[in-house]
């Protein structure tokens, strides 16, 4: 690993320097590419139920997913250990897709966010050490923040722009959501387009656990979010059925009706305040923050952030976490939406201090 570390660091470097010089687009995603080609063929991804601890790492991911009662599930994750071959890294993302190509847009958004972020944030990288207004040295922590945020940007920027142009997707109104973490030494960059939630557990005081919300859940009922989505001849409202349940919707017709106010995809409402714009933010772990949970609306809709927490930690077998939350959320559904259609259940549980383990990725079925 250390040798292929050292090697890739070179390569990228090499392949970002050459795309700032010429202004081309091609090479880094190519390296970035060939990175996930080999964490997958290493068994270093992550793309189903299961967990992942890689001897030597700090970091133990526990991955569960099920199917609603709507049909195909729509609900993706993936977790890369060693994200781009730094030993240090770690990606985690989860998407909801919804509309009727919602999955194929959610696997793909997916399938394209960790290459197109690595390339991102290696030519952004090269940028600023070429820069010289920039000091890296000077203010490490405000600078990664800043380098990761402008990577995310235009990351997100570039996906979307790919999946209007995708011939094979219909994804004008369909979308996805996406949350992702990227974890760098003791830093986690977290980026939020959508109603997924993280929520990180910390010990408080007096030892208890304490559950702190790490993004904001994107509503179109938000005053900044309405506010945009007005200004854009969009318009705000619930339908008489569904109290509280805030949708967007064209300006002369009752549709789409989306729940959440960003998103990829869903071009038909890209004119009128939807917009897939991540909020990024970041948190230094110290050794009082124990996990965080990445979760869809499936989970959050039926669980409140403090009973996640005490969920997930009270779970014997971490392994067997993000399981357990999953089939906590099923049994809070059919006790407290009675007659409303399950939606799909996801969860990513990353424990921060894992001990030392020799195991790797293991897949699992998906809980029924």
């Amino acid at each position: 690993m250390g040798h292929l570390s050292s090697m890739f660091n070179v390569l990228a470097r090499s392949f970002s320097l050459r795309k700032v010089k010429n202004n081309g687009n091609g090479d880094g995603r190519e390296a970035a590419d060939v990175m996930v080609k080999d964490a997958k063929k290493n068994e270093m991804i992550l793309r189903s139920s299961g967990y992942v601890n890689v001897d030597g790492s700090k970091n133990f991911a526990a991955v569960c997913s099920r199917r609603g009662e709507k049909g195909v599930n729509q609900d993706c994750c993936i977790v890369w250990e060693g994200f781009g071959c730094q030993a240090d890294m770690m990606f985690c993302g989860i998407f909801d897709g919804h509309g009727s190509w919602g999955h194929f847009v959610a696997k793909k958004v997916r399938e394209s966010m960790p290459s197109s972020l690595l390339s991102n944030w290696q030519e952004t990288l090269a940028q600023c050490s070429l820069d010289p207004d920039i000091n890296l040295e000077s203010d490490k922590k405000h600078q990664r923040f800043n380098i990761w945020k402008h990577s995310y940007l235009k990351t997100c920027a570039a996906v979307d722009q790919e999946l209007e142009q995708h011939r094979r997707i219909d994804s004008f109104s369909s979308g996805t959501t996406a949350l992702t973490i990227v974890r760098q030494g003791e830093l986690i960059f977290v980026a939020n387009v959508g109603d997924s939630r993280a929520v990180l557990a910390t010990t408080g005081e007096d030892g208890s656990l304490v559950p702190v919300q790490l993004t904001v859940d994107f509503k179109p009922n938000l005053p900044q979010e309405a506010e945009r989505i007005l200004q854009c001849k969009g318009r705000v409202f619930c339908l008489n059925d569904e109290p509280g349940v805030h949708r967007v919707w064209l300006p002369d017709a009752d549709s789409p009706g989306l729940a959440m106010s960003r998103a990829f995809g869903d071009y038909c409402v890209k004119d009128f305040g939807l917009i897939s714009v991540p909020e990024v933010t970041q948190r230094h772990i110290t050794s009082k923050d124990q996990f965080v949970v990445l979760a869809t609306d499936g989970v959050w809709d039926v669980i409140t952030n403090q009973a996640a927490v005490e969920i997930v930690s009270s779970t014997p077998d971490k392994a067997k976490a993000a399981k357990r939350l999953v089939q906590s959320a099923v049994h809070a559904w059919k006790r407290k939406r009675k007659g409303i259609a399950m939606d799909d259940i996801s969860a990513i549980c990353l424990f921060f201090h894992s001990s030392p383990s020799s195991q790797q990725v293991h897949t699992a079925s998906s809980p029924k």
